[in-house]
């Protein structure tokens, strides 16, 4: 009567230790590389841009953008249009103007705010929203300052919005008003 042993079904030849050690590390090794090829959006770092800063002399507001992207300045000098390299559906703007006086905004009831939810590094709060539609999604920054009105925007097509956020929200993180 033969005997079967663990290794009699195995269709490799046993191993000794050394050898399953070694094995063990190759799998982990391949398994990494499988799953960390399977990230869908590249993270995003700041040190993978070459900077440029856009300064609006008339408002007094500035932010960095990547240097490769085109600007387009606005038709009444309040902002400024970069549009990306890649992809110009992909942009952001920028732009200011004086807030209307409270009697024209306020309605029968008062006035209406929305608490701000962001606050830039500069330590300047605003209201931060994000925008998901259906062929594009938009980051809108708003700041108030005395009796300007500060918007800053990033737009992308919504299927690769995600990519874009954290880029986005940097940008936005740094935006600077004058004091």
């Amino acid at each position: 009567m033969k005997v079967f042993t663990p290794y009699t079904f195995c269709l490799l030849p046993p191993a000794s230790y050394f050898q399953r050690s070694v094995r063990y590390f190759i799998y982990a090794i391949a398994l990494s590389v499988i799953l960390g090829g399977c990230r869908t959006t590249p993270g995003f770092h700041t040190s993978n841009h070459t900077w440029k800063t856009y300064r609006n002399a008339r408002y007094g507001f500035k932010f960095p953008y990547p240097s490769t992207w085109k600007s387009l300045p606005s038709d009444n000098a309040d902002g400024i249009v970069l549009i990306s390299p890649r992809n110009n559906t992909v942009e952001i703007r920028s732009w200011a103007g004086m807030q209307l006086p409270e009697d024209i905004t306020q309605d029968k009831k008062g006035k209406t705010s929305i608490s701000p939810n962001f606050t830039t590094t500069q330590g300047v709060a605003g209201v931060l929203t994000v925008e998901v539609r259906q062929k594009e999604s938009v980051i809108t920054l708003q700041l108030a300052q005395g009796k300007l009105k500060y918007y800053w925007q990033g737009k992308a097509p919504s299927q690769e919005f995600s990519s874009y956020y954290r880029f986005f929200s940097y940008i936005a993180s740094n935006y600077k008003i004058g004091q």
